[in-house]
């Protein structure tokens, strides 16, 4: 279901309906690309496009795993700071990082599947937020870092 088929919907559908367009989105700016492509940087920080859907990944890990889950990044197995989930291992590959993505993705619809929107979620570092808090926190994420990936897509097929 795509953004503009929810506009008369409750608020919870719209929010995931926008969540799932961005998912997408930033997803698809790797299609048709080489393993160099991918990882080519073009701008003075880690950011490539495989780094930034390393980096969605595991931000949506800690949104929906550790605040929502209550589980800690240490626990899970994620790196303690935003600037280094963008790191690119050697081993990582399109396929690899895009397979950790979509394993995310699954797993943080799981996580909220019979929450409602102003349940309180107390897992997050900086204290209680609501499931709709951190709905738009995800979003804004998301669509912040689909620009970028258009940009960086952009350059690389110049």
């Amino acid at each position: 279901m795509g953004v503009f088929d929810v506009p008369l919907d409750g608020d919870r559908v719209q929010l995931e309906a926008f969540i799932e367009d961005c998912r997408s989105a930033i997803e698809a700016t790797l299609h048709g690309l080489t393993e160099e492509q991918a990882r080519r940087r073009l701008v003075p920080s880690a950011t490539t496009l495989l780094g930034l859907l390393k980096h969605v990944t595991w931000m949506q890990r800690v949104w929906f795993e550790e605040c929502v889950g209550g589980t800690s990044r240490r626990e899970l197995g994620l790196v303690q700071r935003p600037d280094e989930s963008f790191r690119l291992d050697p081993g990582d590959t399109i396929a690899s990082v895009t397979a950790a993505y979509r394993e995310a993705c699954a797993t943080a619809r799981t996580a909220v599947a019979d929450l409602p929107l102003d349940a309180v979620v107390t897992g997050h570092r900086f204290g209680p937020r609501t499931l709709h808090w951190v709905y738009l926190q995800v979003l804004r994420e998301l669509a912040q870092h689909c620009g970028h990936a258009d940009i960086l897509r952009e350059q690389v097929l110049a």
